[in-house]
């Protein structure tokens, strides 16, 4: 086992390592940032390393000096936590150049699965399902892409191949409408980007996004740690979570997540990963994998009773995982809050110094996070605060304990956006379980518009 190990990251991640840390005995090194020169686990670590200046390119992205960290400290390995280098494999690879572990998969793996189209073909010859649709532009000819279109079943829809940000897109309902929609797509296409190129897909109207978290040894040995729900979300960041993801078929649970732990072994994966999937009608559609620590590993972690990051440690350590998938039972159910410096509804950050705080406690929550009052929020990074999570023996009891949890939370000084969360975990919808990745978004705009 390592004997200290560094910490590359900052914030509530970086608290959570070093906390897992603690517990095995394990010495830490925090690198920091001018601007985080008095953040509660700089305070709490063994040594800490001031890196550079505020900016992130300046300091937790700058790894020169990241690795003359280590150097001087003499760490054994360094944990990258998530976001900044995690999933950067030209990191990961000067890391273990400099004769250091990096805490995470392989290079070549971060590279296979970090590049959407090899990722997509890597999962298709492990038997994941991916969203159907072609892996080329759209021939010219209108059979054939009438032929496409029936072949993939409607809804389709319409993307510019060198398009992004939103623009260059047209969902299409029915055969009637599908070149008008091509053609129109087209010449978007070639006025907004210079290449009138389209490919088609199809689309999902009303999908959930659930992920499945893995974990595997260089043994070959891999477990998945059950699902969780991630579909309450705002321009693709996630606001809410929780594990496991409700009204989701037991069978297709089992399903999707031994494929999941197939596909761990066919790529050489060692680590904690998550895959993440659209899911829709009953069926999985693969659209990324996540070859770190998440965000929102807490839930999964109070439903299955394992410590992901001190797993984490010991996979990379070289040793062997001692659980078998058999030993993995969910129990209970857990949902997380994420909880951030910034206006509620506008989503503007909100940075400063936090004058009053009060975190919930009581039966079944836990808070992580690594604010505290006093605390200056800088303005250069994330908004992250931290997360409430709410834990008990069924969903209501979870939601009953969350509700309370945040109207006990008191954070002054800055806003936050625990009022849009005191909504949304009353929210009827919510409630129900199972919504899409498109409702809050259709929520808030009708808050808008009434507004």
């Amino acid at each position: 086992m390592f004997e200290k190990i560094l910490i590359a990251n900052r914030g509530e991640v970086a608290l959570r390592i070093q906390r897992a840390c603690r517990e095995m005995g394990i010495k830490t090194v925090v690198v920091h940032s001018e601007a985080d020169a008095e953040a509660k686990y700089v305070r709490l670590a063994d040594e800490s390393v001031c890196i550079g200046p505020a900016p992130s390119n300046l300091s937790y992205l700058n790894v020169p000096a990241i690795i003359a960290a280590a150097e001087v400290t003499d760490a054994e390995a360094i944990h990258p936590g998530y976001g900044f280098l995690s999933e950067n494999a030209d990191f990961a690879e000067r890391v273990e150049q400099s004769g250091f572990t990096f805490i995470g998969p392989r290079a070549a793996t971060i590279r296979l699965m970090g590049d959407k189209v090899s990722a997509k073909n890597a999962m298709k010859k492990a038997g994941i399902p991916v969203v159907p649709g072609m892996d080329g532009a759209l021939p010219e000819e209108a059979k054939e892409a009438v032929k496409l279109a029936r072949q993939i079943g409607y809804p389709v829809i319409i993307k510019a191949a060198g398009g992004g940000g939103g623009r260059g897109m047209r969902v299409v309902h029915t055969e009637a409408a599908l070149m008008n929609a091509v053609n129109t797509t087209r010449a978007e296409a070639q006025a907004a980007f210079g290449n009138p190129s389209v490919y088609m897909e199809k689309y999902l109207e009303k999908p959930r996004h659930i992920e499945i978290q893995v974990l595997a040894d260089k043994h070959r040995n891999a477990l998945y740690l059950g699902d969780r729900d991630c579909s309450m979300q705002r321009r693709h960041q996630k606001i809410i979570e929780e594990a496991p993801a409700p009204l989701i078929n037991d069978k297709a649970r089992v399903r999707i997540g031994e494929r999941c732990v197939e596909a761990c072994r066919k790529i050489s994966y060692e680590g904690a990963g998550t895959f993440e999937f659209l899911y829709e009608g009953g069926e999985f559609y693969f659209i990324e994998m996540n070859t770190r620590l998440q965000v929102e590993h807490p839930v999964t972690e109070l439903v299955t009773g394992l410590d992901i990051v001190q797993l984490q440690i010991r996979v990379a350590a070289g040793e062997k995982l001692l659980i078998r998938q058999k030993d993995v039972v969910l129990k209970g159910h857990a949902i997380e809050c994420r909880i951030n410096a910034e206006d509620p509804y506008k989503f503007t950050p909100s940075p400063g110094r936090i004058t009053s705080l009060h975190m919930p406690g009581g039966p079944g929550i836990r808070v992580d996070s690594h604010a505290y009052a006093n605390y200056f929020v800088p303005p250069n990074y994330d908004s992250l605060l931290g997360k409430i999570i709410a834990y008990g023996d069924t969903r209501q009891q979870a939601m009953a304990r969350l509700q309370i949890a945040l109207s006990e939370t008191v954070i002054e000084g800055i806003k936050t956006n625990v009022p849009l969360h005191q909504e949304l975990v009353r929210d009827a919808a919510f409630q129900r379980g199972g919504t899409s990745i498109h409702y809050l978004e259709e929520r808030l705009a009708k808050l808008t518009r009434a507004g």
